[in-house]
């Protein structure tokens, strides 16, 4: 099952994430409108639009997070792999998707604070960073 529904999602976000589904649903819509007039604006054809919509953005809502799951594994994947492979790397830091947001956010801290004083450092050092910074 869960083979056959990445098989799925996958297919339906690649096709719809053309330009043809794009200019599709434009001529749906458009169709829908001109043909107001032939149904005198009646509440079943604005049902049929209501409903097709809601039905078509509840379906995509699965196929969408189903492909940010994957994209975001595999990213977590190959960032974990690229820290493996580094001498200087801590690997400690491979796998800490799992930890709570709570304990990421108190990492994230923590290295932006150990980040903020090596790049004050390296300003101090680097006559080209402040000759960029003067340009800004």
């Amino acid at each position: 099952m869960d083979r056959f529904f990445t098989l799925i999602a996958t297919k339906v976000s690649q096709t719809v994430g053309r330009p043809f589904a794009f200019v599709a649903a434009i001529v749906i819509i458009l169709v829908w409108g001109v043909t107001g007039p032939l149904f005198g604006y009646s509440d079943t054809w604005q049902l049929v639009i209501n409903t097709g919509t809601t039905i078509i953005t509840f379906l995509m809502v699965f196929v969408i997070q189903n492909s940010q799951n994957r994209d975001a594994a595999a990213m977590q994947a190959k960032l974990d792999e690229l820290i493996r492979t580094q001498q200087e790397a801590r690997n400690a830091f491979i796998g800490i998707e799992h930890l709570t947001d709570v304990q990421i956010e108190r990492i994230r801290a923590a290295l932006e604070s150990e980040g903020e004083a090596l790049e004050e450092a390296r300003l101090e050092r680097h006559e080209s960073v402040d000759r960029f910074l003067a340009r800004l």
